[in-house]
């Protein structure tokens, strides 16, 4: 536990408790309401009484859909029988992915810039995290040379976050197959975590289980939270092959047992009839998207322009000032919410994560905060 910090994101809600008038863009978590047909089938579902437990595996309804959609957007199949699980949010997913797949002293490579519980989820399963840096000037997207100097003997995995949090880059089918000719001649899996992947605002994503080959050796990660804004129903999945799929069941069953059934149910509806809602959503997304990026840029601060997911990720490195440094004072003195970008990975240093994952309004008064916090600061630098 002494290896496990505390998370660098929820440090800043804390600060923030109490105090009026703040702007966050901080939170992965989108600002629109679970689709009402959605909380009406849970609403329902409680009423009819299905309160139980339901299989380890999750319903299989719920399964069913999820390989339908799979099947459908992709081309991919996965058996509702052996291939999917149903877990407690993709958190868990991750948790118990990491767990079934390495023994003590194994090595996981972790792509970062990288969301933050991934390394201390591999410390908690006796595992050593090695990080590998995807690079600014390659738009964040991690090369085979990126990749080749830290494998070693003991490297078991590499995980993989694209749309990527935090930095909203995306790969490509060629990026993919250039890094799995790698994965098969070091025999590695692989955990790719996708919850942002119906977040995709150039080009159409790609799983990585549809490059050939690649479905044997993948954990596959998903989940309802950002997609159909039901984050507080902590309802994800995992596909992969069944002998992965039963050996993380076995570490679900003990630790969980299964996943929420009103969420579940929720999630079915979610699968079968919010399609128009969640496109709706990812078009409103896309427009703060322009409007976050252009007035950084605006302001003199270099932003990389996100493909995917609903972050943004500046430089502040013309400020003079560090990640951190710069959200304590933002938030001191103008009380927006952002979150440093060294908490993501070394490659993260000098950024700011940014969520637009906020109303167009909070965001124009963000940014018009912003420049008087900039001009603030280059008055304080000729005082001096």
């Amino acid at each position: 536990m002494n290896k496990v910090p505390r998370s660098g994101i929820r440090k800043y809600f804390d600060i923030a408790e109490g105090i009026e008038d703040v702007i966050s863009l901080g939170v992965g978590e989108p600002d629109f309401v679970t689709p009402w047909h959605i909380r009406e089938m849970c609403i329902h579902s409680i009423e009819k009484g299905e309160t139980a437990y339901t299989s380890n595996f999750g319903l299989l309804e719920l399964r069913e859909e999820i390989s339908k959609r799979y099947k459908k957007d992709y081309g991919i199949y996965y058996d509702p029988k052996s291939e999917i699980l149903v877990t407690t949010g993709v958190s868990e997913a991750a948790d118990i992915a990491i767990r079934c797949l390495i023994n003590p002293g194994d090595e996981i490579i972790v792509v970062q810039p990288a969301y933050v519980s991934y390394v201390p989820l591999i410390h908690l399963a006796g595992g050593i995290p090695v990080s590998v840096s995807a690079k600014r000037e390659n738009d964040f997207r991690v090369t085979p040379e990126d990749i080749l100097p830290k494998i070693s003997k003991k490297t078991k995995a590499i995980i993989f976050n694209y749309p990527n949090n935090p930095t909203g880059a995306i790969m490509t089918r060629k990026d993919f197959e250039a890094v799995a000719d790698i994965i098969v001649e070091y025999d590695l899996f692989v955990i790719s975590d996708e919850v942002y992947e119906c977040m995709t605002y150039e080009g159409t994503h790609v799983p990585f289980t549809a490059i050939e080959g690649m479905k044997e050796r993948t954990i596959l990660l998903n989940g309802f939270s950002k997609s159909y804004s039901m984050t507080g129903f902590r309802l994800g999945y995992a596909l992969a092959p069944p002998e992965i799929i039963s050996a993380m069941m076995m570490i679900h069953q003990y630790c969980m047992l299964c996943a929420p059934v009103t969420a579940q149910i929720g999630a079915i509806e979610a699968l079968k009839n919010g399609r128009e809602e969640m496109l709706s959503m990812i078009r409103e997304f896309d427009r703060r998207r322009v409007l976050i990026v252009d007035g950084f840029n605006r302001l003199g601060l270099d932003c990389f322009e996100p493909k995917g997911a609903f972050y943004s990720f500046p430089s502040i490195r013309s400020t003079g000032l560090t990640s951190e440094e710069f959200a304590d004072q933002f938030f001191a003195q103008k009380h927006v919410i952002t979150i440093p970008g060294n908490i993501f990975g070394e490659t993260g240093t000098g950024h700011m994560r940014c969520a637009y994952a906020a109303s167009r309004d909070d965001i124009k008064d963000a940014l018009d905060r912003l420049e008087d916090f900039l001009n603030n600061l280059n008055k304080n630098k000729k005082k001096k």
